[in-house]
């Protein structure tokens, strides 16, 4: 997991509309796809500004002009939210808050800044630190809205790496996986602050939830510590797929692929379960495993509804990462290209299917 160092603007979008907004984890859909496309590119893309950042694994998100990053501020136990003019690299404003020490038994070998990406949303920006404080912030001048620390109000385990779930929207809700006994999942009012309902026990993870269908079968999908989880938008339970990684390192996002929907982790390997309604109510039955496809990091990405992209990797001493092509409906792979990365690299689907891929060794393709 590299440091973040410098937050750079790259020319390499073609189309021919406005740019489209980049808000949240994965993007707008969450399922890390751009409506743009990309000319193949004879030389490298031209850089047209570029910045000194602090230390994070946060990405950055772009809304309205704006890029917002979340990092840790230098020699102190604080963390800053900073917004950049996204033509210029201009800083528009900075907030710094005291994010307190991290628990004794937090691995730092790879670092100490925020894990999880802002969610911009109607003026409003939303943030997820790594000791766990969850904080609104108006996305105009970064005045605090209103700020929860979870893991003082529900004192879940402790995470090795930290806090790392990017925060979800839905409807009147912002969403998390706290992972605590009786909140595992828990929805606070976007407005206020305040808990809006709590469901299930399971331990926490670093994956980030996906929200997907509609009226009665529209759920919210999270990969905790135990495994794949969906409940509906007001916390009502559906269905649950157990998934636990030995090394408790669960960081995949949960990925939909046609009527398939897809849960990863280092040690286990992916599992793909049907999608389906039964009596009204939405249900999921695991079709396939295949214990080779070992996503570390990086969440796969699918292009059509047959085909799902992955980048697998493993722990260390063993690391090394390959980019994949799998069969949706039966987990076969396709094809493989070896050395991609140490532990990964994270891939963008453009919207004419074809995929942009970041190495962990700095490369763009």
């Amino acid at each position: 997991m590299p440091r973040l160092r410098s937050l750079v603007l790259l020319v390499v979008f073609c189309g021919v509309a406005p740019a489209e907004d980049w808000p949240q984890w994965l993007g707008p859909r969450r399922d890390g796809s751009s409506r743009e496309t990309v000319s193949p590119w004879k030389e490298p893309p031209k850089v047209l500004w570029r910045k000194p950042v602090g230390e994070g694994h946060s990405s950055p998100v772009v809304a309205k002009g704006k890029v917002f990053l979340h990092t840790k501020v230098k020699d102190k136990d604080a963390e800053e939210i900073a917004a950049y003019d996204a033509d210029s690299g201009k800083q528009l404003w900075a907030k710094e808050y005291d994010r307190g020490p991290l628990h004794e038994k937090f691995i730092r070998q790879f670092g100490v800044g925020p894990r999880s990406t802002p969610t911009v949303h109607e003026g409003k920006l939303y943030t997820f630190g790594v000791t766990g404080i969850l904080a609104c912030r108006n996305a105009k001048d970064g005045k605090r809205v209103w700020t929860v620390d979870t893991a003082k109000d529900f004192s879940p385990p402790h995470l090795s790496f930290g806090v790392s779930c990017s925060p979800l929207i839905e409807g009147a809700d912002v969403l998390v996986n706290v992972g605590a006994k009786g909140a595992s999942i828990v929805a606070f009012n976007k407005g206020s602050g305040k808990v809006h309902w709590k469901s299930q026990s399971d331990p926490p993870s670093y994956s980030s939830p996906i929200a997907f269908g509609k009226g009665k079968e529209r759920q919210l999908v999270f990969l905790t510590g135990d495994g794949l989880v969906s409940v509906s938008p007001a916390g009502k339970f559906f269905w649950r797929i157990p998934l636990k990684d030995l090394l408790a390192e669960s960081s995949t996002t949960p990925v939909k692929a046609g009527d398939f929907l897809l849960g990863s982790s280092v040690t286990f390997g992916t599992l793909g379960a049907r999608l389906e309604t039964k009596e009204g109510k939405p249900t999921a039955e695991q079709v396939w495993k295949n214990g080779a496809l070992t996503c570390y990091f990086s969440t796969p990405i699918p292009v059509g509804k047959e085909h799902v992209y992955l980048v697998t990797g493993s722990p260390p001493p063993f690391a090394k990462a390959v980019l994949r092509c799998v069969e949706v409906k039966s987990g076969k792979e396709l094809w493989k290209k070896e050395k991609v990365g140490t532990y990964h690299a994270s891939l963008l689907r453009t919207a004419d299917d074809k995929l942009l891929m970041l190495e962990d060794f700095g490369n763009l393709h």
